[in-house]
């Protein structure tokens, strides 16, 4: 076999190599499958040595993109192996027999919108609502119309993207629709004189209850609590002149714990119910109300809320109820990405970002957005689980998901970020190209474009170009080789592959094809460029991958392309 044949043998081997192994090829790897194909030219073991050691170290210097490419044009078919997807379980809800019905909830403040944080109880309670065929219930916690002032519209926000991540819910409350509910049981918990009415300074108190001291208020009648509530309810209690207390230990070993408050005057206007109540109850009293109410069978909760629920445990032992079972799970946090709802809102207020899906925040709606897609962040909520330990989530990772479950769907089209036009001379003849729309799905077709001594302006990427120096060779991808002359002449060169020299692959468009288009990137910074006008025939919103530029989410909007990378 003379070297014109052995050659492309081994640089097929070589290519195919490099790709399943992420661009890095290794010459023993290469000859062992030149040998295997061909076990006659094993008498030609030193020079096969020595012509796999030269392709595979240009193949290595190429770019794993460029590999491909190079791939696709020799007609070098790329088998994929298919991975096996790994199945994150959740373990088994605790004494989930002695229920009937599993019910659980998620139960957020529309005081903004959910970030990729707190839709990690979301989807847990949804995955174990569908695991035992159970209840999911949707709550939003909006009783603090001046501590979390809830936000209007941050309800249906809640809403769409709870059904975006593929959420399904069966009930749903709203808590200030409830008070009369907790004014019931707030009346009820005096008459039991489990709680009372506290009008003591809120620093006169604190230095009692750090004493294990109580307060003048605690051991007043009954009598005189139901009419300081009633003072409250009417208006004759000014703000801060009172706070329902619940009973507890006055020695209890955490201070937090001790006479915990449940009701309290806060006469602002709700955004859903306006003037109409002043008394408002606090996160304790309305959330252990309502999951005996609501029939919660299992709380999901973070660590964080293990205070909470020794609190809460009073209110049910002095009602007679039972707990239901508690799971707390760890911290959740992003790498380099603001979770902070608090945080978020002032920076929007301040200008800092556009809205609550500004790609640079870690918001469900800004990772929609960006081109996450839900199965993502369901699988990657998954992975970590319902340790105690606090985990951090990586935008790696994250991107490896996204990646892996878009690389088989997006189609992919060419964009040019800042085209410059260039002028080939000496063309021979017309050439056509053909850009695959997706090089595993040949069904989807080819975009076609001609090149020839009639049509040679074509546009390329400024930083690709401005690099090469004068004499260099580069290839058009899917198209032929050209020679840099000059900083402003370039000829065709050759029509081949080159085999063996180094040179790169530069994406193009034929001059007057693309459409203008904005990308919004991860930092929230813009570029400009133009891509294949091709893909206006295509669906908006969509997810595409722009070859050597990395996956985009893109929206049309008033006739104008706007992209947001995801990531590459």
């Amino acid at each position: 076999m003379n070297h014109e044949e052995l050659i492309p043998l081994i640089r097929k081997h070589a290519l195919l190599n490099a790709i399943k192994y992420g661009g890095k090829a290794e010459v023993k790897s290469v000859v062992g499958k030149v040998l295997s194909e061909r076990p006659d030219l094993r008498q030609m073991i030193q020079e096969i040595f020595r012509l796999s050691d030269a392709i595979v170290s240009e193949i290595n210097s190429m770019s794993l993109f460029d590999q491909q490419n190079l791939a696709r044009e020799l007609g070098v078919q790329v088998l994929k192996e298919k991975v096996k997807e790994e199945k994150h379980l959740l373990p088994p809800l605790p004494n989930a027999h002695k229920y009937s019905k599993i019910r659980v909830r998620f139960a957020p403040n529309p005081d903004f919108a959910i970030h990729l944080g707190n839709s990690r109880a979301a989807i847990l309670n949804d995955e174990y609502a569908k695991m035992y065929n159970g209840i999911f219930i949707l709550r939003f916690e909006d009783t603090s119309p001046s501590v979390k002032p809830p936000m209007l519209e941050a309800y249906e926000s809640i809403r769409e993207d709870l059904k975006w991540l593929g959420i399904n819910w069966q009930e749903e409350y709203i808590q200030s629709q409830r008070l009369e509910i907790y004014y019931d049981y707030a009346k009820r918990i005096i008459e039991l004189d489990k709680a009372y009415i506290c009008t003591c300074k809120p620093e006169r108190f604190r230095k009692l209850l750090i004493s294990s001291i109580p307060c003048p208020c605690r051991d007043l009648p009954v009598e005189e609590h139901l009419k300081r509530w009633e003072g409250m309810l009417s208006g004759a209690i000014k703000r801060g002149e009172a706070v329902m207390r619940i009973k507890t230990e006055l020695n209890h070993p955490n201070p937090a714990v001790r006479e915990w408050p449940a009701m309290r005057i806060d006469p602002k206007p709700h955004p859903l119910q306006g003037i109409k109540y002043r008394v408002w109850p606090l996160y304790n009293f309305a959330c252990a109300i309502d999951d005996h109410l609501m029939g919660i069978t299992h709380i999901l909760r973070g660590k964080e809320h293990e205070i909470n629920t020794i609190r809460q445990m009073y209110l049910y032992k002095y009602f007679g109820w039972e707990y239901p079972e508690v799971i707390h799970y760890g911290r959740l946090k992003i790498e380099g990405t603001m979770l902070s709802k608090s945080k978020m809102r002032q920076g929007i207020e301040e200008g800092k970002f556009m809205d609550w899906s500004d790609p640079r925040l870690g918001t469900i709606a800004a990772l929609r957005k960006r081109g996450i897609l839900p199965e993502t962040i369901r699988q990657i909520i998954l992975e970590v689980g319902i340790k105690p330990s606090e985990a951090t989530i990586s935008w790696k990772n994250l991107e490896a998901i996204n990646r892996k479950i878009l690389d088989p769907i997006a189609k992919r089209f060419i964009f040019i970020q800042d085209p410059i036009a260039i002028e080939i001379k000496y063309i021979p003849k017309e050439f056509q190209a053909k850009i695959p729309l997706h090089p595993d799905h040949p069904e989807w077709g080819n975009i076609e474009y001609k090149i020839g001594p009639g049509s040679n302006i074509v546009l390329v990427q400024s930083k690709d170009i401005s690099c090469l120096s004068e004499g260099s060779i580069f290839r058009l991808m899917n198209l032929f080789n050209v020679k840099k002359i000059s900083s402003s002449e370039y000829s065709f060169f050759s029509e081949d592959i080159l085999a063996i020299k180094k040179f790169p692959i530069i994406q193009w468009l034929p001059y007057g094809v693309g459409i203008e288009i904005s990308i919004i990137m991860r930092d929230g910074s813009k570029i400009k460029g133009i891509v294949d006008d091709h893909i206006l025939k295509e669906d908006f919103p969509n997810n595409f991958q722009f070859y050597r530029f990395g996956f985009v989410r893109l929206y049309k909007v008033n006739e104008e392309l706007i992209g947001y990378y995801s990531h590459d």
